[in-house]
Formats: structure tokens, sequence, C-alpha cells
């Protein structure tokens, strides 16, 4: 472990914006090791403590993290080929009082990543380029017939640190394209940037819906234009792809639409990043 206190990185602006050494949170103690080798899986935890635990991901999936970004965005580019393939397992820790008790979940999280943006420019001297561009994106808003969702089994104030025995972790997906979208106690942020890491183009939420909600859909097939499956071929779920449907129908069945539209939207660029320093 080391005691570090660490600037953070570049605020989002209009037009172009560059890395400027501005004050930002900063955990007070911290630890960055390689995954082991042979680890597997992935986990993340925000504590309500003011303790972040991410375990076994690719550089580049941690500064997603950091910057509140889909993990295959297309809107995170830059970097070396070993950010891309370099896991770390990262443990950090807030000073006492710096999480305020009774923090909502969403609030805590917010000001951990901002100190998790410290760390990365203080580790891994990393340098981010932000602009602002409008450009193509696909706006989450609610069907003509209105919406078709299952309100969680919780509130954002009942929200556990962790896992609880009845298995609900509030603001995380599970799944994908070829297994479908799965969330115990989920908003639509949360599923409009989960869906992003397969539609190629950014997804921004209009629909104006608040709370949370239980969302399980289908596997669906890809948006990206290539030869169709070969006949019989099957997905991670087991079906046939040829069977499967298409992603704007999975949105509709939750009364939903993804409606392609043009909108101002933050890409992130990371123009300097170094392997970390040691504990």
């Amino acid at each position: 472990m080391t005691r570090r206190i660490a600037l953070g990185v570049a605020a989002a602006v209009a037009g172009i914006g560059t890395v400027a050494a501005q004050p930002r949170p900063a955990f007070a103690v911290t630890s960055v090791k390689p995954a082991a080798s042979d680890e597997r899986g992935i986990n993340i935890q925000f504590l309500r403590s003011g303790r972040l635990v991410i375990s076994g991901f690719p550089l580049q999936m941690v500064v997603a993290i950091a910057y509140h970004l889909p993990f295959q965005s297309s809107r995170l580019s830059g970097g070396p080929d070993w950010v891309r393939s370099s896991r770390y397992d990262i443990e950090a820790t807030a000073e006492p009082g710096a999480i305020p008790a009774g923090l909502s979940a969403v609030a805590r999280e917010q000001k951990m990543r901002l100190m998790l943006q410290s760390l990365l420019a203080d580790r891994f001297k990393l340098a981010m380029r932000t602009e602002t561009r409008e450009m193509a994106v696909f706006a989450l808003v609610v069907a003509k017939d209105g919406p078709k969702l299952e309100k969680a089994r919780i509130e954002e104030r009942d929200c556990p640190d962790t896992p609880g025995s009845d298995g609900i972790n509030c603001h995380q997906f599970s799944g994908g394209q070829g297994r479908g979208m799965h969330g115990q106690a989920v908003d639509l942020e949360d599923l409009a940037r989960y869906v992003e890491n397969w539609t190629e183009r950014p997804v921004v939420n209009n629909t104006g819906i608040h709370g949370l909600y239980h969302i399980d859909t289908s596997p669906w097939r890809s948006l990206r234009l290539g030869p169709a499956p070969a006949a019989g071929a099957k997905g991670e779920a087991g079906g046939y792809i040829a069977d499967l449907p298409d992603i704007f129908t999975v949105f509709a069945r939750m009364g939903l639409k993804l409606e392609a539209q043009k909108a101002p939207v933050e890409i992130f660029e990371i123009t300097h990043i170094e392997k970390p320093s040691g504990n």
C-alpha cells in the first residue's frame, strides 16, 4: 500500500479540451497490481465506506469506469495496445469522512469515479483530451403505447453495497448481445449506457423515466453489417442466431424505442499513459 494525494484530469468542456491540473478528490491509500495470469472473471465494488475494489479489468475498461463510459464505447479512443490487454487489480480507500454517511449509491459512485480519475493520473500518468462533437446517436425514447417496465423490488435508498441474499445489485447489468441484458435494480440511464456497448453509436436517454426497474431481455443479433450467419449457427444462449430479434425489437418489447438522431456527445481520447508505478 502507498499513501497518495493526486490531482485529477481534464474537466468536460465544449469544443476541444486538454488535461488540466484541476483539484479533484483523491483516495488516501491506493494499491495497484497486475492481475494474476490465472485470475478469472472481473469485479468492481464502490463500497459505502469509500473503498473501491476492481479485480481483473483491462486498463481501458478501468478508464471507462472512471469517466462513466460504456466498456466498448466508440467515445473512448487512444492509448497503446497494452492498455487494452493488460489487466489490473486496484484497491483504494478514501479518507474517513470523505464519503458522507447517507450519500446515495449514485452520488457515492460519482464522487469515487473522480477519485479514480485522480488515481489514474497519479499512478498511470494518464492524460485525456475531451471534445464535444455533434454526431449520430440513438435516442432512447418511450414508444407510442408507453413503457412496459417492471419496477425493481427495492428503491434507491435501499440499495446494498454488495449483493445480498436476494441477489440484488443496484445499477449493474450482466449479459449482453448474445445473452440478453439482465439487471435487478437499474435505471434508464444504466440501460442506455450498457446497450451502447453493442450499438456502435452513442445512446442518449431521452425517456424522462426515473426510478429503478427489473430488466431482462432476450439476446439479439448484431447490428454490424456482414455475411449472414451460417445455417444452423447458434448464439451464446444456445438459440439459433437467425431466429434472434434485432435490438430495436428487444426495446419495443419494453415499450421503448431507439430513435436515430444527431446530438452533441462528449468523446474522450487517451493522449498519454504509462505502466503503473510500484506500490
